[in-house]
């Protein structure tokens, strides 16, 4: 039997190049997963039809756009998000506090339009590839990580959204700073027995839900593996020490 409490703490990243790929990830894993997320390099290349693929399987999706624009066009794009039937998207909290109401209240609107329930809408705080000395050096912000995301989250809280994508190593500090029930999801999770990659801030599943995470984003370690369900049972394991 599947650990409901798990399944919906699952996000699983289908950063793929074909959209065969992405089928045979949502075919596979979908007992497991709780919500597929739709990042650029998919959506880009198969937006809608993987979108619709996922749909059709009763799944959730993430649209993981990473919106940033002026208030009014991400105002607007928020809208068609909604009516594409995403459970959860997300903008950049470095996009202001009215870029992010305006992205609320587009949501609210056209998710009253259709009759459903409004999707989760969070704020990216730092990306989890932005060492410190990146921070500092390249980007020339001369704050902590964990000050700048704990701002915007509360930044994002203060523009009325669900939550914000953060990294575990700023979690607690946001769930002290906004509150339990502001959600967090985490990216840079990475099981003991999987590579590092790409990011820098990363933490293990128990860890994550430990210190209080929502939901986790699981990637490569198990759309990479040579045994994709296995790889997930053992995730499953993990969380389940501390669910």
């Amino acid at each position: 039997m599947i650990n409901e409490k798990i399944k919906e703490k699952i996000v699983l990243a289908l950063d793929v190049e074909t959209f065969e790929e992405a089928k045979n990830l949502v075919d596979e894993l979908s007992p497991y997963v709780g919500t597929f997320k739709v990042g650029l390099q998919l959506y880009t290349g198969f937006g809608n039809e993987i979108i619709d693929y996922i749909k059709n399987k009763n799944s959730n999706f993430f649209l993981d756009v990473k919106l940033m624009d002026i208030p009014n066009t991400v105002k607007k794009a928020s809208e068609n998000i909604v009516l594409r039937g995403a459970n959860f998207y997300n903008v950049h909290a470095l996009g202001g506090l009215e870029m992010m109401k305006q992205s609320k209240e587009g949501a609210l609107k056209a998710a009253e339009k259709i009759g459903k329930r409004p999707p989760i809408i969070l704020a990216v705080t730092v990306l989890t590839s932005i060492s410190q000395e990146v921070l500092n050096d390249e980007i020339e912000i001369n704050k902590e990580v964990k000050t700048l995301a704990i701002t915007l989250a509360k930044l994002a809280k203060k523009a009325g959204l669900d939550g914000v994508v953060a990294s575990v190593h700023e979690l607690g500090a946001i769930k002290k700073a906004c509150g339990a029930n502001f959600k967090v999801l985490c990216p840079g999770i990475r099981p003991s027995w999987s590579l590092k990659d790409d990011q820098k801030r990363i933490a293990t599943p128990k860890n994550a839900i430990e210190n209080g995470a929502d939901y986790l984003v699981i990637g490569r370690a198990v759309t990479a593996a040579e045994n994709r369900v296995e790889a997930m049972k053992k995730i499953y394991e993990e969380i389940g020490e501390v669910i």
